[in-house]
């Protein structure tokens, strides 16, 4: 199979300089790397190719061997050719990385850049609390207060973690960098200093009541103000409420997740209600007025004649409020004609009277319907 050209395998023209050529490996021989891709042939062979190609292009007698003659400058039968075997990869990729002086270390590539300063203030963390409201509390709001229990900044050393007249130092493992380095291999693992726990410094006398963290327990009862038009989902967030900052850094804050329970009479769609109301046979038949609930108290829909089972009536504005303030939703009535039950004899009797009286144009549905229907009954 023959060689890719290098410029080719590096992704760089032939007018690219010594440091395009250096980022250009940096980043391929990183992606490409075996301990990153275990067991993956395929990007062991292009980690090899990578580190041939940068040796080559790298030295300016190689690459102008190359740039004039291709793959044959290093093919030892050519006249002139060097002959030379090239380095093992792993060697190349090491000196790249932690060789020569060069800027920045295998920790700025693998792992996205410096380390911070590890005695500089610390914001504190984001904190989740998971709220379930009434259907009324979610659609017309409501005040709510929540008990939580997070870390607060201590009330004693207000923070320092410092017994009073006591200072921190810089730690004696870690050199106030916050972190201790080993070697394995080629590459050089960052862990969190033992000692100071990450900080950089050593607290000589640590505060007897959070014993040096400069926080502690703590539980706090906020108040929430729940807008109405809320729903199932939704992240209500409390600034300052979340725990404390270590070092001075700013509290987190406090987000409120909602569940709204199901309500026994509405369902709602949006900003939108649904409620189905029961009416009786004869108010469908004759019409009427029926009451109707709404979540702010009673309503009133009036009933057309000739009413049928499903039919639905729009209360404009009855529904829930927008949670962005465009107006509210409404409430939508369904109508369910309930059939009687457990007639005695007299109502029996009137009803097959009525029945005996009535012919097709009573039941207009139904005369349609069978009209339809009555090539599947030939």
């Amino acid at each position: 199979m023959a060689k890719r050209d290098y410029y080719e395998v590096l992704g760089l023209d032939r007018n690219a300089g010594a440091e395009d050529l250096k980022k250009a490996y940096r980043k391929l021989a990183i992606k490409f790397h075996p301990d990153k891709n275990p067991g993956d042939k395929a990007a062991e062979e292009k980690f090899k190719e990578l580190g041939e190609a940068y040796e080559a292009l790298s030295d300016p007698q190689k690459k102008a061997a190359y740039d004039q003659h291709g793959h044959a400058a290093f093919d030892p039968r050519m006249r002139g050719g060097g002959g030379r075997g090239f380095h093992d990869p792993f060697d190349i990729f090491r000196e790249v990385f932690t060789g020569g002086g060069t800027k920045g270390s295998i920790f700025d590539d693998l792992f996205g850049g410096g380390q911070r300063d590890p005695s500089a203030p610390q914001r504190g963390s984001d904190l989740r609390y998971d709220m379930e409201i009434s259907f009324e509390e979610a659609v017309l709001g409501c005040e709510k207060e929540v008990s939580i229990s997070k870390l607060t900044a201590c009330d004693v050393c207000r923070g320092t973690g410092a017994e009073s007249g006591s200072s921190s130092k810089t730690c004696s493992s870690c050199g106030g960098k916050g972190q201790v380095i080993t070697s394995r291999g080629i590459f050089s693992i960052a862990q969190t200093c033992p000692r100071c726990e990450g900080a950089g410094r050593v607290i000589e006398r640590p505060c007897r009541t959070c014993h040096g963290a400069g926080r502690r327990e703590h539980t706090s009862k906020i108040k929430m103000k729940i807008p109405a038009g809320v729903d199932t989902g939704a992240r209500l967030r409390s600034s300052g409420n979340g725990e404390a900052g270590l070092r001075g850094g700013p509290t987190g804050d406090l987000y409120v997740v909602l569940h709204v329970k199901p309500h026994e009479i509405f369902q709602r769609e949006g900003d939108d209600l649904i409620c189905e109301v029961p009416i009786r046979f004869v108010d469908a038949a004759l019409g009427g007025e029926i009451e109707v609930p709404t979540l702010t108290g009673k309503s009133h829909v009036k009933i057309p004649a000739g009413t049928q089972s499903g039919t639905i009536f729009r209360l404009k504005g009855k529904g829930a409020r927008n949670i962005q303030g465009y107006g509210h939703g409404d409430l939508h009535v369904r109508a369910i004609v309930e059939v009687p039950t457990h007639l005695n004899n007299a109502q029996t009797s009137k009803l097959q009277e009525f029945a005996d009286l009535c012919d097709t144009n009573v039941n207009p549905i139904s005369k349609s319907f069978f009209e339809r229907a009555k090539d599947f009954f030939r």
